[in-house]
């Protein structure tokens, strides 16, 4: 009889039973003809055999994940601003939560990493942050078209680290009206945060109040509007004309500076000594 099994081609198949078949010839003789099935592979002996070969079968592993870092993307906009040196530079999101501050050298920017960044391009004169830009003043002789790369890769390499903005918190606290405040005092603070600041911002400036003195507002002015040629008419058509209209009390608006303000408080200081001399001598 046949065996159940046999290999074939170095693999072991199981023979089916044969089944009878009938042929009808054309003389009408029937006759029972053995006709063999053919064979099946088995399954289990199969992968048997597979098991046991000297030949290894190749192993697919899944693909491996790649450690790659997350990489950000920023859409940064330019807007052009009165002062030709200053370029306002918009990264679409949030700069400072509250308040605007100023970087007029790179020794006062040690409250921000991102305006130390800055400072470390090649032709940055200054820096200015608000709320949603960045304003950066370059020395008279640079050219945007070379600078801007190097500020846009700075603003970049920036927000993908994952750094602060700044080290603390930014309050402006310049019109905040104190209770030593006159009233007419109380009324130019109001109409500088109200009225002007928001209006100066959108060309990537701020104005600081510095003092009301015989009359006299004394502002300081800061980001593009530093040093920027309109600066002046401004100042005296926009600024001192809506404050005089308001505040009868106001005869001008004089921009300073920093150095300006120590002279004037000297010469405050001065005076003050001077009247508490007299009264001493006239006692």
């Amino acid at each position: 009889f046949a065996p159940r099994c046999v290999r074939l081609g170095g693999v072991l198949v199981r023979r089916l039973p044969a089944l009878s078949r009938l042929n009808i010839h054309a003389n009408g003789i029937t006759r029972l003809s053995h006709t063999p099935t053919p064979p099946v592979l088995s399954r289990s002996f199969s992968f048997t055999h597979r098991l046991a070969s000297s030949t290894p079968l190749p192993i697919s592993h899944p693909p491996r994940a790649r450690s790659m870092q997350p990489i950000r993307t920023m859409f940064i906009q330019t807007q052009n601003t009165p002062n030709p040196d200053s370029l306002k530079f918009l990264p679409g999101q949030t700069v400072l939560e509250t308040g605007t501050i100023d970087f007029p050298s790179v020794s006062a920017a040690s409250r921000s990493p991102l305006a130390l960044a800055l400072f470390r391009v090649e032709g940055v004169k200054s820096i200015f942050m608000g709320y949603d830009f960045i304003s950066v003043n370059k020395m008279p002789d640079e050219d945007w078209n070379l600078l801007k790369p190097a500020v846009f890769a700075a603003i970049m390499d920036f927000y993908n680290s994952g750094k602060p903005v700044m080290q603390d918190e930014v309050i402006n606290k310049d019109t905040e009206v104190k209770p030593e405040d006159s009233e007419v005092v109380a009324m130019i603070k109001e109409l500088l945060e109200t009225r002007v600041r928001p209006s100066v911002q959108e060309d990537g400036g701020d104005i600081e109040y510095r003092g009301f003195e015989d009359g006299v507002v004394l502002l300081k002015m800061q980001g593009s509007c530093s040093g920027c040629p309109s600066s002046s008419v401004t100042l005296k058509s926009g600024i001192e004309r809506m404050l005089m209209h308001w505040i009868p009390e106001v005869a001008g608006v004089v921009a300073v500076s920093d150095d300006d303000l120590e002279k004037i408080n000297l010469e405050a200081f001065n005076k003050t000594e001077a009247s508490l001399q007299q009264n001493n001598n006239a006692a």
